[in-house]
């Protein structure tokens, strides 16, 4: 990973998970800058990380070679028309902002297509997270090389062929953690129901998770359904279960869910 010159344009969540990603994993400190309204936000990471601050977001697009836009999508339109173009020498420009195509973020760039959009997803911010890639025409192999990697130092990475497929990467990875945590919702209640205490319930579900998501990486050549199949014996209590959630059409639940995600992605493109 040759190194680069990291501006953060916003210091929320996300930024401070790459960050701090890239900052434990040796990264020098001294080539990231982050900017926000906030203080606070800055102080922290200036503290823990030794990173460059700043309130002002002309400077972080001075400095970076990489400028990473970290601002919700709703406001990234006022945030780029704050910046002065001229003073800039064609950085690459990120942006993490669901539902922002290209074409969008060219004209809020100055007609940049130096452009990069990224998806990360929340565990992220515990170094597992999922990203996916797409990178404009205009953007040199060297710099999509760089965002794989600094993506990769919270969690993994690929890089898709088509824009379209970034909604696609929304609804298996950037929104899917919320599916996991209703799953855990309701079998922890129903545990509950059960009589199982609520913090022995959440220990339950959570490990429970957790060891079979392990095993899911661990096993990267055998498909999950036939991970399925291998829990799962004939006639017996696994089998039941899989059983009733099949004949109350989980497939097609998460299918739909899936679609759904991928359609307010589009709608969200048409808002810009």
């Amino acid at each position: 990973m040759i190194n680069k010159k990291i501006a953060f344009i916003g210091a929320g969540n996300m930024s401070a998970a790459i960050i701090r990603g890239l900052v434990a994993d040796g990264y020098p400190a001294n080539l990231i800058m982050a900017t926000n309204p906030s203080q606070e936000k800055l102080d922290i990471l200036a503290r823990d990380c030794g990173i460059s601050v700043s309130n002002d977001n002309q400077a972080g697009l001075s400095f970076g070679e990489i400028v990473v836009l970290a601002v919700k999508p709703q406001l990234i339109s006022d945030v780029c028309a704050s910046f002065n173009f001229e003073e800039l020498n064609n950085p690459c420009f990120v942006s993490i902002a669901a539902g922002l195509p290209l074409k969008r973020l060219g004209e809020l760039l100055n007609h940049s297509t130096n452009i990069v959009r990224v998806m990360p997803n929340t565990p992220s911010a515990i170094g597992e997270g999922m990203s996916g890639i797409y990178a404009g025409a205009g953007v040199p192999q060297d710099s999509v090389d760089f965002i794989v990697e600094m993506m990769k130092k919270v969690g993994d990475a690929i890089v898709v062929e088509n824009e379209s497929d970034i909604n696609t990467v929304i609804a298996a990875a950037g929104s899917s953690p919320a599916y996991f945590f209703l799953i855990a919702e309701a079998m922890q209640n129903e545990a509950m129901k059960m009589g199982i205490n609520k913090s022995d319930a959440r220990r339950l579900v959570q490990q429970a998770m957790l060891g079979s998501a392990k095993m899911l990486k661990s096993n990267e050549g055998t498909e999950a359904a036939q991970l399925r199949a291998n829990v799962t014996s004939k006639g017996g209590t696994t089998h039941q279960a899989i059983v009733s959630l099949q004949d109350n059409n989980i497939e097609d639940i998460f299918a739909e869910a899936m679609r759904a995600a991928v359609a307010r992605a589009n709608e969200m493109a048409n808002e810009f």
